[in-house]
């Protein structure tokens, strides 16, 4: 099925639609039953310790693994079939590109791949946005540092024009100029429609960016809702501190 004929099928269905997802790895449960719907135009955010299934729900939601029981959807296409993925952006907490590409031709080549002309002048203007050199872009990928190289991944997956955006940890190796820099384009691509998906250890920048967010804890979902909602809901004016006091919470209940 080609994009337009997934169009014609998921008619105002939202970006992700995750039901009863359940997942072992052996006797280890990484998720168990977890339910989750994000909206069209929603800045979202996972959270959640290590450990507690927030890399195992990706891997699902882009069929790198699969579940023992649920189902996921992706703007109404099952996400088992390569449709569901023509939408969307990802970007992975380990970025590793080709090392013996230049950064241009890592642009140029993912543009290709993903059935895109390149468009050098938004993947310039993004560059310019992040505070990525373009010297840089004439150097191997090799001789980049880590944060260098996670910029040029951020441009690489941003210049692709999509609806949803899904990143794992896009702040990793980032120093605060241009962590800042990268917030700036993920509410500027927000406020121009698209979705965001992303997880973070940051919770700060989790505050700035989301409208709503879900915490995953023991692999299950422990609190879906707004970041001021996980505040109210324990009395914490800091998102930091309700989500140490919500993964600690026995009672298991999901906030709505």
């Amino acid at each position: 099925m080609g994009e337009g004929a997934a169009d014609q099928h998921d008619a105002g269905a939202p970006p992700v639609r995750i039901d009863s997802l359940c997942k072992r790895y052996g006797t280890t449960i990484a998720l168990d039953a977890v339910t989750l719907r994000i909206e069209r135009r929603e800045a979202f955010g996972l959270i959640g310790a290590n450990g507690a299934g927030k890399s195992t729900l990706i891997r699902c939601l882009l069929d790198l693994t699969a579940p023992e029981r649920g189902t996921i959807e992706l703007f109404g296409v099952p996400s088992r079939r390569a449709a569901a993925r023509a939408r969307l952006a990802y970007l992975p907490e380990r970025f590793v590109p080709p090392h013996y590409l230049t950064g241009a031709e890592f642009l140029r080549a993912l543009a290709e791949l993903s059935g895109e002309r390149y468009n050098e002048r938004r993947a310039h203007a993004l560059i310019d946005e992040l505070g990525l050199e373009p010297p840089a872009l004439a150097r191997p990928v090799r001789a980049l540092s880590k944060g260098m190289t996670q910029k040029l991944g951020l441009a690489a997956c941003l210049s692709l024009e999509r609806e949803l955006y899904l990143l794992d940890e896009p702040m990793s190796g980032l120093d605060p100029v241009a962590r800042v820099a990268v917030k700036s384009v993920l509410g500027r691509l927000n406020r121009e429609g698209r979705t965001l998906f992303f997880t973070s250890h940051v919770l700060a920048d989790v505050d700035e960016l989301c409208s709503s967010l879900a915490v995953l804890e023991r692999a299950a979902l422990s609190y879906r809702g707004t970041p001021q909602g996980l505040c109210a809901r324990y009395g914490e004016a800091s998102l930091e501190r309700a989500f140490m006091k919500c993964i600690r919470d026995e009672t298991g209940s999901v906030g709505l």
